[in-house]
């Protein structure tokens, strides 16, 4: 079972301001992560120009892995 501690859920209607966005919330969640050394990013895009940023504890720290439901 994957846990995560914190998302950051994005939803866009430019690629432009994707790219943009999904930065900042790698950025921010790379800051949390590096207080505990546990868990990596795992982005999620549920549909379309809709994802969810997250600390998750399935993926190694350090890592960013990308799921498309």
């Amino acid at each position: 079972m994957t846990t995560t501690t914190q998302s950051i859920e994005i939803q866009v209607d430019s690629r432009r301001v994707l790219d943009e966005r999904l930065n900042d919330a790698v950025r921010g969640l790379q800051q949390l992560a590096m207080t505990t050394g546990t868990h990596g990013i795992l982005l999620t895009r549920h549909k379309p120009g809709h994802y969810t940023a997250a600390l998750s504890d399935q993926v190694p720290f350090g890592m960013t892995r990308e799921l498309v439901h």
